[in-house]
């Protein structure tokens, strides 16, 4: 039954992340018809939620973000995040080929890709694909691999010998940690092999972090500082934190 258009945005917006949480999600179309206003009004009442980190968008509507750990991770300093994907983005070649892995920081990126820019992008991120695949003029490719589940990621063998398969023109990596000494490491050794494999697939590699993740050690070593082309992060590229970083990347942003 259609609700009356009426109805104030912030109870329209309060009914909507009720049926999130009933449901584990709310599709656009359906919304639109119950809430009996255009298809545009839901859409940006999703935006609205999305940025107060109540839910996060996904190909024709929103899922809650409530019990998902991996969409808490996606609005956790996501303002820095979105600072690191506009550092990125000029780096990008028209027509160039890209690698993206599964990070939070990197679906950023893959959400403000233009929807114009014509590149081939290859991840063995579900939630980046996800994004990517909206988008009109990118070419995006999922490797295969094995599910895992915590970053709504595919690793293994099948996914490392995806990657071998292309020759990239860049690779855009986060990590858990960075340090000057012992360079980027992970959580898994399944997550620095897939970190390597998009290494060595890359004519350059793109470390992209916020400023939380340096001088932090993971559990497990993943590539050395000396595979890094550019490392980018939200400080400004004069910030004394980056010091310890300048005679190991050519570039820092």
């Amino acid at each position: 039954m259609a609700l009356r258009s009426t109805l104030s945005a912030e109870a329209r917006r309060a009914g909507l992340l009720e049926d999130a949480r009933t449901s584990g999600g709310v599709d656009l179309v359906d919304a639109a018809t119950r809430y009996d206003v255009h298809p545009m009004t839901i859409r940006r009442d999703f935006e609205f939620l999305e940025r107060d980190g109540h839910v996060r968008r996904v190909r024709g509507g929103v899922v809650t973000v409530d019990d998902d750990p991996f969409a808490m991770r996606q609005v956790r300093n996501l303002r820095a995040k979105q600072v690191i994907a506009a550092k990125v983005l000029p780096l990008i070649p028209s027509g160039g080929a890209i690698g993206l892995d599964a990070s939070t920081t990197v679906c950023a990126l893959a959400e403000m890709l233009p929807a114009d820019r014509a590149i081939t992008a290859v991840t063995n991120g579900l939630v980046a694909f996800d994004a990517l695949s909206r988008k009109s003029a990118v070419q995006a490719y999922l490797t295969g691999g094995e599910r895992e589940e915590l970053n709504l990621s595919l690793v293994g063998h099948l996914t490392q010998q995806a990657f071998d398969t292309f020759h990239l023109d860049c690779s855009i990596i986060s990590a858990m940690g960075v340090h000057a000494r012992s360079g980027t490491s992970e959580s898994t050794l399944a997550q620095a092999a897939v970190k390597d494999a998009m290494a060595r697939a890359a004519d350059r590699v793109i470390l992209a972090v916020d400023a939380s993740k340096l001088e932090f050690h993971s559990h497990v070593h993943a590539l050395a500082l000396e595979r890094v082309t550019t490392l980018v992060t939200d400080l400004d590229p004069e910030n004394g934190r980056l010091d310890p970083y300048r005679r190991l990347v050519p570039e820092i942003r």
